[in-house]
């Protein structure tokens, strides 16, 4: 059974033998029925990719109709406290053992309050340094097109998901995210830090860098909602599922927007 750098499908199937848990003792899901031991009780219905697809439909339905309010209202100010909530509501979803669709719901809805916010800012920035109103479209565009590709990607086999790729996509987001942090920390003794988000020519390439890790870790979300589906797991793990796409959908947006903005930035 293989496993995802995303925390978010950290509880999905596992088992001790056979393909995603089969011929094993029974599989504890998300959202299972505590009554049976959190493992799949017989009238429950299968998870299809019918589910899968109309629950992360609804999910980024929320996130862009918050993001888009909170874009034109002006209210970019809320994108901080937002982000606050939003990391909160990951962790209380990530570490619940029932999934709990208004908890991935009120998650969406804080994550497109947080984006439209600081959308809003780079935006105005972009358009004050450039005449250019354009990047927040051109990052929606990039984000839409990167998932489109990495599904065909993952679809037709050209980058298969084994045992190997997932401890270096595991490896290389520990380690961009220990960057990050390691950056962030040196910003307060040396002015830019290791230079990693100061829109210079290094900044560019980390950028470039943790795009392509985003865009590969949605070949592991893929991949665990397909072992999911393939392991019967019940209908309402497809919540799950869409709570883990979201995340790795927002990183991947926000990197695709930071790139851009130091494109079109002096």
């Amino acid at each position: 059974m293989r496993t995802t750098s995303n925390p978010a499908f950290r509880s999905l199937p596992v088992g001790g033998g056979g393909y995603a848990g089969f011929n094993s003792a029974p599989t504890r899901f998300p959202g299972a029925d505590p009554r049976y031991g959190g493992a799949l009780p017989t009238t429950s219905r299968p998870m299809t990719v019918d589910d899968v697809v109309t629950k992360t439909g609804i999910t980024l339905a929320v996130l862009v109709a918050t993001g888009v309010v909170t874009y034109l209202s002006g209210l970019w100010g809320l994108a901080l406290p937002a982000a606050l909530i939003g990391f909160v509501l990951a962790m209380v979803v990530i570490f619940k053992k029932l999934v709990s669709p208004p908890l991935i719901l009120a998650y969406a809805a804080v994550e497109g309050v947080f984006l439209g916010g600081i959308s809003g800012v780079i935006g105005q920035y972009v358009q004050r340094v450039t005449g250019s109103n354009s990047i927040v479209l051109e990052a929606i565009t990039g984000t839409v097109l990167v998932f489109v590709g990495m599904l065909v990607v993952y679809k037709t086999g050209a980058v298969r998901v084994t045992p190997r790729f997932t401890k270096w996509m595991t490896g290389a987001l520990i380690g961009v995210v220990g960057l990050m942090i390691v950056n962030l920390i040196a910003n307060f003794f040396i002015p830019g830090g290791l230079h990693l988000r100061d829109g210079g020519p290094l900044a560019i390439l980390f950028s470039l860098v943790v795009i392509g890790i985003a865009a590969f870790s949605l070949l592991l979300d893929f991949d665990a909602a397909d072992q999911a589906i393939r392991a019967g797991a019940p209908e309402k793990t497809a919540w799950y599922i869409a709570f883990g796409l979201t995340v790795t959908l927002v990183w991947l947006y926000l990197e695709i927007l930071r790139l851009l903005s130091y494109f079109q930035s002096d």
